[in-house]
């Protein structure tokens, strides 16, 4: 007889959102239990995402520095790279983190439990954990499943060759030759990491530019820098095919508009996104309702089809952020245990963690023009900047979007070193709703990268005096 129990709220999938909606629902006072398929706490983010791979951009980061370096009187021998040195670093990274992660559920007397949940009926959930299994009752539930990643038509993932984010991020060993196949975020930060740490990394990518979800004068700078750290950049491009050759190799049929090219590679790595985990829950025996691509259906207060179950993160939605997932998996928490919240938020950042960083939040020039909305723009480019001079980021830039009549920011993006960290203040002037003056006229630390954003807002005033704009 299968072990059973009750709960107030139970929470599948310990990722940022998961565990936050946990141990937000037992700070209110909620019975909780946290169930996830791993053995350890943090999700995809934490143990074969967010966390490693940013661990890793940091060490061919400083590759690139001191290669900088070079260039300005001070030369290093090339470095030695001990992968397996390099992994522990990583390993050790994520299993801190993980130790933190379970000492906050003991401290909050938030009980986890390993294994794979699937729905019985809408309050009722079994977990398998091995030839075992159990089942819990609930009053609420929040699903924060989150995502796998995508394979291409016709492609196998079972080849030791063929890598996904996960497998990339095992860091196993350095190929001679890398094809990474999709040039979004995923993609352009693994293939950055294992370039710096010497394979010869190639891009393919379906559309015609790299990170399509961004604007295209932000991408360049990185765009430029990647073609030197490359092989190659293949746009408008797809992979037709991937077969296996001798010594482990894999052949590739790459096709665009001038025909079919064959070529061989030591690893290939699939970043063609991600899709979410609805299919492994067992849906169809609950009200719950997902759409064409399997997201789960929810309203402002994170909830589904059916009342009592909630769906955060991932699982529920694009942008697929950990970010997204902690602010969702709150609000979830706090409704399901009756306190007033909605998931209203104006902007989402998003960044790529590159050497340069590119980062946007709110309305994009590209979304701008296809949807048909007003805006005005003012620019600054870090060429005029004397701390991005100083530090070798001439080829970055801020920009800031208004609104023509009201003056109130409507987005902002910014390319060159730290934009992940300097891109907070735009999205707190999104929220705030700031005008133009507001950002102008509130005083930025000198020199810095972030006094970028007040210079691009005086830009659009007409009052910057670090650039000569003529008066039209």
């Amino acid at each position: 007889m299968p072990k059973s129990e009750q709960v107030e709220i139970a929470v599948i999938g310990a990722g940022p959102g998961g565990y936050a909606a946990a141990f937000r629902a037992a700070d209110l006072g909620k019975k909780v239990v946290l169930i996830d398929r791993d053995s350890e706490l943090g999700g995809v983010c934490l143990n074969r995402g967010c966390i490693p791979s940013k661990a890793l951009l940091h060490i061919s980061k400083v590759i690139g520095e001191t290669s900088h370096l070079a260039k300005l009187g001070i030369s290093y021998n090339d470095p030695t790279i001990d992968i397996n040195r390099v992994r522990e670093h990583k390993n050790g990274i994520v299993k801190k983190l993980n130790n933190g992660i379970a000492q906050m559920a003991e401290a909050r007397k938030v009980k986890t439990i390993q294994g794979a949940a699937s729905f019985l009926s809408n309050n009722l959930i079994q977990i398998k954990t091995g030839a075992e299994s159990r089942t819990v009752e609930f009053d609420k539930c929040i699903i924060a499943a989150g995502s796998t990643s995508s394979m291409i038509p016709g492609v196998t993932k079972k080849h030791p060759s063929l890598l996904t984010s996960k497998t990339a991020l095992e860091l196993e060993s350095i190929p001679e030759r890398l094809l990474v196949v999709g040039g979004g975020v995923i993609g352009l930060e693994l293939g950055q990491v294992y370039a710096a740490l010497g394979a010869a990394v190639s891009v393919v990518e379906f559309l015609p530019n790299l990170i399509p979800e961004a604007d295209t004068d932000l991408v360049k700078p990185l765009h430029q820098k990647l073609k030197k750290q490359f092989e190659s950049i293949l746009l408008s491009s797809k992979v037709s095919s991937i077969e296996p050759v001798k010594n482990s190799r894999l052949k590739v049929v790459i096709e665009n508009k001038k025909g079919k090219t064959t070529d061989s590679y030591d690893k290939v790595l699939i970043a063609v996104g991600r899709k979410p985990n609805s299919h492994l829950l067992n849906l169809k025996v609950t009200d719950i309702e997902t759409d064409e691509k399997g997201f789960i259906k929810v309203d402002m207060y994170q909830r589904t089809t059916t009342k009592n179950i909630f769906a955060i993160g991932d699982i529920s939605g694009n942008p697929m952020l950990a970010h997204k997932a902690t602010h969702e998996g709150k609000v979830a928490a706090e409704v399901a245990s009756g306190q007033p919240s909605a998931m209203d938020v104006r902007a989402i950042p998003s960044v790529v963690y590159t050497d340069p960083e590119v980062a946007w939040a709110g309305l994009t020039e590209t979304n701008a023009k296809k949807n048909k909305i007003e805006y005005e723009k003012g620019e600054f480019p870090w060429a005029a900047s004397g701390r991005a001079i100083a530090i070798g980021a001439r080829q970055g830039k801020t920009k800031l979007l208004f609104d023509p009549e009201t003056k109130q920011i409507l987005g902002i993006g910014i390319v060159g070193p730290s934009a992940g960290d300097i891109i907070s203040e735009g999205v707190l002037a999104i929220e705030m709703g700031a005008d133009s003056m507001d950002i102008g006229l509130s005083v930025h630390p000198h020199p810095t990268l972030g006094e970028t954003i007040g210079l691009a807002a005086e830009a659009f005033e007409g009052t910057i005096t670090d650039l000569y704009v003529p008066k039209k």
